[in-house]
């Protein structure tokens, strides 16, 4: 079978009334500031096809992963094995999970996975033969490490050097933004692949609805010719799109604007190829929970930064307290997609940036990408070393329960994975 892909789009924007999420206390939505998408890629080479599916959601639960694949297998026969869904951690979207106070919101979801499945259809009626090229640009100015060190030790997320005990920032950023584009025969481009590492945190804390700056990407792309753009999130459970340093963020259209003229100059160096080698394999692992002492259980413990409202993480520890007591372990599917020599690794978290560094580099020779929120959310997911530190994502709460050696877990999973794809 030649080369082709197909790509498609769908408006998933919740209606006025919704509740959102990303911000632990209960907000309901009045204004759409933009649509959200779920965005679908198909790819399909010799006897292998993969596909990858990216909503403008702050995450996806592994059960939605799973209706979605299985809809689709049934419906399409395709193999769900071989889809990735991921979020672009939108904090600015409708309760697809349990958040803080908010509620997931079931009807909605319901309706999203009907729109994908549907989607994922007109994707694959979409496909045409291709050819598909890589490139990485590198992007220094629009995200960085917004853990900061404090002359105490502690780390302090968010924390500006106005603070006068401010030293330095904890760690670096992963400044490739990596791109897949496929272009048919006549040279007409049919969509792209984005990876970059940096958190989407527009509109979270209003009663705004948008897909913030992945969305941005997405509408400066078609003005340019590329008419559908999945962003996949890398590791960026640590990066931000605030300068600590001189306490400016950027908005979701800078961002959007910034990431397009990288796209676009990897899009101008990018070779293409009309054959391509694809595997898919996954694996799901077990993560332990960490033991808590009482005052990390009340979050007084040297370090601990609550965000918002301290009481919604009072409120949601008990159920955090007997889920851990019941399940011993969390279960965490980690998936590669492999296109060539490039490997696209799913992590279903907020994942440290120096977690995803460390995957890149022992990857080698491989061209390794960390794609977060995929497949599931397990919660921030820091590397050991920041513990001891403290700062809001190893703050024991519903998003951070994990014990510190589960992000190295993830990591050997996803190394073992791309290795045996070699």
């Amino acid at each position: 079978m030649p080369l082709r892909a197909g790509f498609a789009e769908t408006d998933i924007t919740p209606p006025l009334g919704t509740h959102t999420i990303g911000w632990i206390v209960d907000i309901v939505i009045d204004e759409i500031a933009d649509p959200l998408f779920a965005r679908v890629a198909v790819i399909e080479s010799g006897d292998g096809a993969v596909a990858f599916i990216q909503l403008d959601t702050l995450c996806i639960r592994w059960t939605q992963t799973d209706d979605i694949r299985r809809r689709i297998e049934a419906q399409y026969d395709f193999p769900g094995s071989n889809i990735m869904v991921a979020a672009t951690h939108n904090h600015a979207g409708p309760p697809v999970a349990h958040c803080g106070d908010v509620r997931r919101d079931d009807a909605y979801v319901e309706t999203m996975v009907g729109k994908v499945v549907d989607c994922f259809g007109r994707a694959l009626d979409s496909r045409q033969e291709a050819e598909v090229g890589f490139a990485s640009a590198p992007e220094w100015n629009i995200s960085h490490n917004r853990r900061v060190v404090m002359r105490d030790g502690t780390a302090s997320t968010h924390g500006p050097f106005r603070y006068p005990d401010a030293l330095y920032v904890e760690g670096p950023i992963d400044p490739e933004v990596a791109v897949v584009a496929a272009r048919g025969k006549g040279g007409e481009l049919l969509g792209a692949l984005v990876n970059f590492a940096c958190h989407p945190a527009d509109h979270g804390g209003d009663t705004v609805a948008s897909g913030g700056f992945p969305a941005a990407l997405a509408w400066e792309m078609k003005g340019r010719g590329c008419l559908v753009t999945l962003f996949l999130n890398g590791a960026s459970g640590n990066i931000c799109s605030g300068d600590p340093y001189r306490g400016i963020e950027l908005s979701l259209g800078q961002m959007g604007r910034a990431l397009a003229d990288d796209t676009s100059r990897a899009l101008r160096e990018m070779s293409f190829a009309d054959e391509l080698t694809l595997d898919a394999r996954s694996r799901t692992i077990q993560l332990p929970y960490r033991e808590v002492s009482p005052e990390e259980i009340a979050g007084t413990v040297r370090g601990a930064q609550r965000f918002v409202d301290p009481a919604a993480y009072d409120r949601g520890m008990p159920a955090l307290l007997k889920r851990i007591e019941e399940r011993k372990t969390e279960p965490a599917e980690v998936q590669v997609l492999s296109l060539g020599d490039w490997a696209f690794a799913g992590i279903p978290a907020e994942y440290f940036v120096e977690l995803g560094l460390r995957i890149k580099e022992e990857a080698h020779p491989r061209h390794a990408l960390v794609v977060s929120c995929a497949n599931g959310m397990v919660g921030y997911v820091p590397h050991k070393e920041a513990f001891p530190r403290g700062g809001y994502e190893t703050t024991f709460t519903q998003g951070a329960a994990l014990a510190r050696e589960a992000g190295d877990m993830l990591a050997d999973t996803a190394l073992d994975l791309i290795g045996e794809a070699a």
